[in-house]
């Protein structure tokens, strides 16, 4: 199973990072496997920590993909790090081992923490339609634009039905993207 999470973690200095990612989980294991070259790679693997936060505001996962990654922060409890204060709920991950890979390594962690902060009121169809179109603009550089906007015109069908001021804000921020991605690639 994938969970579509929000992952933070630490440098050295310990600075934090905030990325959409999902996180692949095998009975007790929680496997992260960012892309190289990825700051939240970099982090995992000198901290050897990381947080899961789960998450229903759709505009971080948006945010931080269009370059709005100042959302504030609460420190963790086990692990020196920090977690999303908007969080519903998140895990305090330690490194358990890497399988190494040219392209993304399989890093496999372990909960040593977790903690519910509020309950999870359920998903409209506008969130999922964020969180499909912010996986689509991770991927502007890998999928043909015909395959782009095909599942956009499909994810706007449930958007539209179901927004609301959040969902509204990050579907502007990823059109705006897609929007320059267009014009930069003369799609327009």
């Amino acid at each position: 199973m994938i969970q579509e999470t929000l992952i933070t973690t630490i440098n050295d200095q310990g600075q934090p990072h905030i990325a959409p990612m999902g996180v692949h989980v095998e009975a007790d294991d929680y496997i992260i496997l960012p892309f190289k070259p990825s700051t939240t790679l970099d982090n995992l693997l000198n901290t050897e920590t990381a947080v899961i936060n789960y998450c229903d505001d759709v505009r971080i996962f948006a945010g931080c993909l269009t370059g709005r990654r100042d959302w504030p922060l609460s420190p963790t409890e086990t692990i020196n790090g920090y977690f999303l204060s908007d969080s519903l709920a998140h895990s305090e991950l330690r490194l358990q081992r890497v399988e190494d890979d040219v392209l993304r390594p399989k890093l496999i962690c372990r909960v040593v923490h977790s903690v519910n902060h509020r309950p999870f009121q359920g998903f409209n169809r506008a969130q999922y339609s964020v969180l499909e179109a912010a996986i689509l603009i991770s991927r502007l550089e890998m999928l043909p634009w015909e395959k782009i906007q095909s599942e956009l015109d499909y994810l706007r069908i449930g958007f539209e039905k179901t927004a609301g001021d959040r969902e509204r804000q990050a579907w502007d921020w990823l059109m705006a993207v897609i929007a320059q991605h267009q014009q930069a690639k003369g799609l327009l």
